[in-house]
């Protein structure tokens, strides 16, 4: 990765009378950003609480304007990715920095499928688990025990066992979550079939039965597989800093995605489409919503509604307008119409043409219409998380493989002591 340089320089004055000469780097796209790192010698930190303002990396992989509603996989517009390729194409980009010629593509697919399959004996951790586990839970505990299979087989400091590592990661987690499905509804794990695509595979292993035939129906494939095109990679959020943040002390990769996880399982961050399936529920029927629009006006009232506006994009989410699409087509296609459904799409109409909502952009986002599109085709809420997880993984491992392809500093935010002066026992 080529190495920043600064361009410019920023003064800091102190009313004390101490001066500072600070370098400014400056982005490709986006803000530039003062180094501080120097302010340390002088006793000084930056206060910065939540990291919003603060650049804890270079990065090539993923660029996010929020105002203008803008998000870059390694150059490519998000919505040209997902109406063009699949999720495998754009997992290549986000590894290898570019999208793969027809050869790279069926190479990388056949590597992918040959490490579907877990270890027999991996089978047997889930037993240890309550039927009614929370499947995130599990997908945790699943993720970083692979580390006990792959642990003598990683180098992270060797691109060659990077890459093996970043396929075996980017191929078990469909199998590892379709497995969490299986266990908490007990029925039997389905063995994953190679001829599939990743989003077919994945399907195939959540609702196949050793009973009967299951053919996956190609419209609920191309919503799943865009589903995990847009939920691929989204920039430093709170899951993919927290990967980085294990992964600069050196552990075992598993570990680190297992962070990962474990960060995106709040509702703040991966549980937001389960959060919004939950507040449909609560609405229940058509009738009933221009109360809680009342109530969402309402400052003094707590309610919220979920899934609409983001923390980042003050614009229309740009993958909210490919899953739009896609939601009215899987509803189309399934002839799914019930309560819920409706009152999802009374909301969205309302969203899009209410002036409260237009001014103050809250337009449905992402999780709106990939919850809408799961709940449609059967999947219970409480996976909704884990198919996250399963997404973000790529992001995850292309973040993890650049740190280790660019100098690798370990992580220490620093903090502003606000506790007893030092004291003695007497």
């Amino acid at each position: 990765m080529p190495k920043l340089h600064p361009t410019l320089t920023a003064e800091l004055h102190l009313s004390d009378g101490r001066k500072f000469q600070l370098p400014v780097y400056q982005s490709n796209l986006g803000y530039d950003a003062i180094d501080v790192e120097q302010l340390q010698r002088e006793k000084l930190f930056t206060y910065d609480q939540g990291l919003t303002s603060t650049a804890l990396c270079e990065s090539s992989i993923t660029y996010i304007d929020g105002e203008e509603g803008i998000l870059l996989h390694r150059g490519y517009p998000i919505d040209e990715l997902a109406l063009n390729k699949s999720y495998l194409d754009v997992a290549y980009l986000l590894l290898n920095g570019e999208l793969p010629t027809q050869e790279e593509f069926s190479d990388f697919k056949k590597e992918i499928s040959s490490h579907y399959m877990v270890n027999e004996q991996f089978t047997r951790l889930f037993q240890g688990f309550r039927r009614d586990s929370h499947p995130m839970a599990v997908m945790c505990a699943a993720s970083s025990a692979l580390a006990a299979f792959y642990n003598e087989m990683v180098d992270s400091g060797n691109r060659e066992s990077r890459d093996k590592t970043a396929i075996r990661l980017l191929a078990k987690m469909p199998t590892l979550a379709a497995m969490c499905y299986k266990y908490s509804i007990g029925r039997p794990f389905m063995y994953p079939q190679y001829h599939l695509s990743y989003a077919g595979n994945f399907l195939y292993m959540m609702f196949a039965t050793p009973c009967e035939p299951y053919v996956v129906n190609p419209v609920v494939e191309r919503a799943i597989d865009r589903i995990f095109t847009l939920h691929a990679d989204h920039e430093q959020n709170a899951s993919t800093s927290s990967v980085r943040s294990v992964a600069s002390s050196g552990p075992n990769p598993f570990a680190c995605i297992s962070a990962g996880i474990a960060s995106l399982w709040g509702p703040a961050h991966g549980g937001a489409n389960e959060a919004c399936i939950r507040m449909l529920e609560e609405i229940g029927t058509v009738d009933r919503i221009p109360e809680f629009i009342a109530r969402a006006k309402d400052k003094n009232d707590p309610f919220r509604l979920m899934g609409f506006g983001h923390r980042v994009y003050k614009n229309y989410d740009p993958r909210a307008k490919v899953m739009r699409e896609t939601c009215h087509e899987v509803l189309k296609e399934l002839g799914v119409n019930t309560p819920l459904l409706e009152v999802a799409m009374e909301l969205e109409q309302i969203a899009l043409n209410d002036p409260y909502f237009i001014e103050r952009k809250l337009y449905p986002n992402v999780d709106f219409y990939s919850g809408i599109i799961l709940q449609a085709i059967g999947i219970p809420t409480s996976m909704f998380t884990v198919i996250f997880a399963l997404a973000r993984t790529v992001g995850w491992i292309a973040n993890w493989k650049e740190m280790y392809e660019s100098s690798l500093k370990i992580v220490r935010p620093r903090q502003i002591y606000i506790g007893e002066l030092e004291r003695h026992i007497k």
